[in-house]
């Protein structure tokens, strides 16, 4: 499947689409990006249709190519041979996992005016509180629609719970937010607040951290929308939803080494034994650290309980940043599932596993040590 070969008039060609074929500097990142689609080629039906949405609109198609080498790596094998849901994953055990794939857009992703830099100060000139506001209703639409195509409203004829290899296994819902310039800043904020109804970490006069409850977030219209839908059987359809931030263009430009600057966020936690065994190097509170003339970290630590944990922003040449591909990855699980996922399928070590404990009413979330939180990139191109 040649995906940067044009097969649409330039003026319907989606900018980052264009800037791939006409920068001789991507190069390297077309070819990462190709090879993220291979055996895609298989899908029944779905070729022309999925590299006319590759060139055209881009950011859905992306993830989707994200997703299907991710599957790989973590160790799924993918029956092209499904027309739907997105991929029909199998497991070494022979588990059959659906998952179905979607993005957050925004309105004008296709046009040239929405890459200027004007467009990029009114997103830098949003409220915080009305960003992820925005990010949350984006969400929960995607994930609702999603969930619609399962069960089977408005008169479809053919709902995804009615496909035989979708009966009886686990169905699971990708989504990735593409909606703002800045959306790779919400992190996991907007998502804890759609799947299990909580605000971002605080701390109390204590110095423990804890999480406000919201059940609800009012759209432009003033109705309200119920959040934590995973703390109820509301979407008991739904097994398991992925998320992340960083499956994105980013991804590609740092796997090809394109000459750039990283600037990323990875959440460290260490044992209090552990981090007071060097106290010249390891301190609580916010530090500076230069591992060369293009690497700066700055650290901030904590400690939470019976651990010190914290994040390290890093500043530096991507020829000195590593990640892997599912990096950045997050699961939610469902525990109202009618079918649940097991968690033994999505265990890598860098993919951060998100539960619900019914009994104590609140998220049980665990980021591995040195996960990714967040990545953004400069080009020397842009």
């Amino acid at each position: 499947m040649d995906l940067f070969n044009p097969k649409y008039p330039e003026d319907k060609l989606h900018p980052y689409f264009i800037r791939l074929i006409s920068e001789e500097a991507y190069e390297p990142v077309k070819s990462t990006i190709q090879n993220w689609a291979m055996g895609m080629d298989g899908r029944k039906g779905e070729k022309e249709k999925f590299i006319k949405e590759f060139q055209t609109t881009f950011n859905s198609s992306l993830w989707e190519l994200y997703l299907n080498k991710a599957f790989k790596d973590i160790g799924f094998k993918i029956d092209y041979s499904q027309e739907t849901p997105d991929f029909c994953l199998v497991s070494n055990t022979g588990q059959v996992v659906n998952v179905e794939a979607v993005t957050t857009n925004n309105q004008k992703n296709r046009d040239k005016s929405y890459y200027t830099s004007d467009v990029f100060k009114q997103s830098t000139s949003q409220s915080d509180q009305e960003f992820i506001d925005e990010s949350t209703i984006k969400l929960l639409g995607k994930i609702r629609d999603k969930r619609d195509l399962f069960v089977g409203t408005n008169g479809k004829k053919k709902p995804y719970s009615s496909i035989k290899k979708v009966k009886d296994n686990p169905f699971v819902i990708a989504v990735a937010p593409f909606d703002n310039h800045l959306s790779y800043s919400q992190n996991n904020i907007a998502i804890n607040r759609v799947l299990y109804g909580v605000e971002r970490p605080e701390q109390d006069h204590q110095g423990e951290f804890y999480s406000k409850k919201i059940t609800h977030v009012k759209n432009k219209n003033g109705a309200k929308l119920e959040l934590g839908i995973f703390t109820n059987d509301s979407y008991k359809e739904i097994s398991a939803v992925i998320f992340s931030t960083t499956g994105s263009f980013g991804k590609a430009v740092v796997q090809s080494k394109l000459d750039s600057t990283v600037r990323a966020t990875k959440y460290r936690q260490y044992s209090i034994k552990k981090f007071l065994s060097n106290k010249r190097k390891n301190k609580l509170g916010l530090s500076t650290h230069k591992l060369s003339k293009t690497h700066t970290i700055e650290s901030m630590r904590l400690q939470v309980g019976n651990v010190v944990a914290g994040p390290d922003m890093h500043i530096c040449h991507v020829s000195e940043w590593h990640e892997s591909h599912v990096d950045g990855l997050h699961i939610y699980y469902n525990p109202y599932a009618e079918i649940k996922l097991s968690s033994s399928l999505f265990n890598s070590f860098q993919i951060t596993q998100n539960n619900y404990d019914i009994n104590n009413d609140c998220p049980v979330q665990n980021h591995p040590d040195g996960s990714l939180v967040s990545r953004q990139i400069f080009t020397s191109n842009e």
